[in-house]
């Protein structure tokens, strides 16, 4: 009997995700001001992609036409679908243009994917309470789930790498989804466990599109799968679908043994809000979190060196060890999701361009050949202290420098950013540039008056906490 009980004991991972969600008070206000505006950056972001036709061709119920009563609502669309569909498209609109927050450890992601799912739930959940004569959510509990959501991910990622198996980081997308929602949705601890034993056992989707030869657009909609099948399997639970409570650890089959090279899962330190307080923000180019400290350097060079560039011999590159594994790339780039996950054609822009933008990775600005006669001059290397510091939980940094050599033997000052205008030792610096970043992506979208009604509520966080779910969805309509 004895080994019968033991067999049935619940993975300890489980039980602590769990109790989490249930029961942490988020006290933070710094966390709670920083998820104000991660949420009204990853909106914004969300709405310029709805200029691309990539992304808005997967947008929009399965079935055209279908709509649903009471269902989720998807910003700067007329869709209404049910809230797996619209985590979906929520989640890969605001994931789309790779353009918002970000964390960097072990593994890592974008938080703010999760909001895919907390914001599809929410709207939809609000709705039937308000058709029931009952009281809708609230949007400062949109931002708790969002402290929840970051901070599980996050934690995760911190010592759980992935990427060294191969495994794609939006598993930890699904993992943090599937525990907020399922509470949101009224979940028991059970069942929260239930839909997590269920997402861990789903798998992960492999690495493959992010990395050459074969970097593709799915990289911008896999955050809204992973977040939208969250959805799913919280609904399941809730109907009273079982789980398994050693999904991560049964000898042999589970999640530990099978995929994680028989590594542990952990979680270094306790779940609370240090993720949401730390989480970095993209404030000035849409380009992968790693080379952001690169574009800063290379746009300061470019005043020096963009009447100069038949003169130049070699560029050098400085960096840290996770960004020589993922995006130092050499030859040919195929599309935009390979060039915005390339260090040196990121570099070559900002040396050329004096800025970065999404239109910058399209086919007609990459045909032109000085692009790649810059990156073919570039010398990638690592810095130890870079990569020391990148890992170093008080410092956090993403360093690079760049300097630039010319023929005749002179060259540039080695221009060196350790940390980017997002992180959370420039946060003061950053902030009123989200907000000014938040009304120009509202602005390709809306008319004027529509977009002075949205800046005004996302502008205002006393005004916005304490605002149905619902009737901030409807200004996005």
């Amino acid at each position: 009997m004895l080994k019968i009980e033991e067999e049935k004991k619940t993975d300890t991972l489980l039980e602590e995700i769990a109790d989490y969600v249930l029961n942490k008070k988020i006290t933070s206000e710094e966390a709670l001001s920083t998820a104000h505006h991660v949420l009204i950056d990853t909106l914004g972001c969300g709405i310029l992609a709805l200029s691309y036709p990539e992304c808005t061709k997967l947008l929009g119920p399965i079935v055209p036409g279908t709509t649903v009563p009471n269902g989720t609502r998807v910003p700067g669309t007329s869709y209404v679908l049910d809230p797996v569909q619209g985590a979906f498209n929520i989640g890969a609109m605001i994931r789309w243009l790779d353009f918002n927050d970000t964390w960097l450890a072990a593994e890592w992601g974008h938080p703010s994917d999760n909001l895919g799912g907390i914001l599809a739930v929410a709207d939809y959940l609000s709705q039937e309470r308000i058709s029931k004569g009952q009281e809708p959510l609230k949007m400062l509990e949109v931002l708790e789930m969002m402290v929840k959501a970051h901070e599980i991910q996050g934690i995760l990622a911190l010592e759980n790498s992935l990427n060294r198996v191969g495994l794609d980081h939006v598993l930890y997308v699904k993992i943090a989804t599937t525990a907020v929602v399922t509470k949101m949705l009224g979940g028991s601890k059970k069942e929260i466990i239930n839909a997590l034993s269920n997402a861990w056992i789903d798998n992960s989707s492999l690495r493959t599109y992010r990395h050459a030869p074969n970097t593709g657009s799915r990289k911008s909609w896999a955050a809204g799968d992973a977040t939208s099948r969250a959805v799913r399997l919280a609904l399941m639970s809730l109907k009273g679908e079982m789980g398994y409570p050693t999904a991560l650890t049964a000898p042999g089959w589970g999640f530990q043994d099978v995929l994680f090279n028989k590594q542990s899962l952990v979680l270094s330190q306790p779940l609370d809000s240090y993720v949401m307080e730390n989480v970095l923000f993209k404030v000035s180019f849409p380009a992968e979190f790693h080379a952001q400290t690169a574009a800063e350097a290379a746009v300061t060079l470019h005043p020096e060196v963009v009447n100069r560039l038949d003169e130049i011999n070699q560029i050098t590159i400085t960096t840290h060890e996770s960004a020589i594994r993922i995006i130092d790339k050499t030859g040919p780039l195929y599309n935009p999701a390979d060039r915005d996950h390339c260090l040196q054609y990121i570099t070559a822009i900002g040396l050329l361009k004096g800025d970065i933008q999404a239109e910058h990775y399209e086919d007609d600005v990459a045909s032109d050949p000085i692009i790649d006669q810059l990156r073919d001059k570039m010398v990638v290397r690592e810095n130890k202290a870079y990569t020391k510091d990148y890992l170093d939980p008080a410092k956090r940094s993403i360093a690079n420098s760049v300097q630039v050599h010319f023929k005749d033997g002179t060259s540039t000052a080695d221009i060196e950013v350790e940390y980017p205008l997002g992180h959370r030792f420039r946060r003061n610096e950053a902030i009123p540039k989200v907000c000014e970043k938040y009304a120009a992506n509202i602005a390709t979208h809306y008319s004027e008056k529509q977009r002075n009604r949205l800046v005004n509520v996302g502008n205002d966080y006393e005004r916005l906490i304490g605002m149905n779910v619902n009737d901030f969805m409807e200004l996005f309509v």
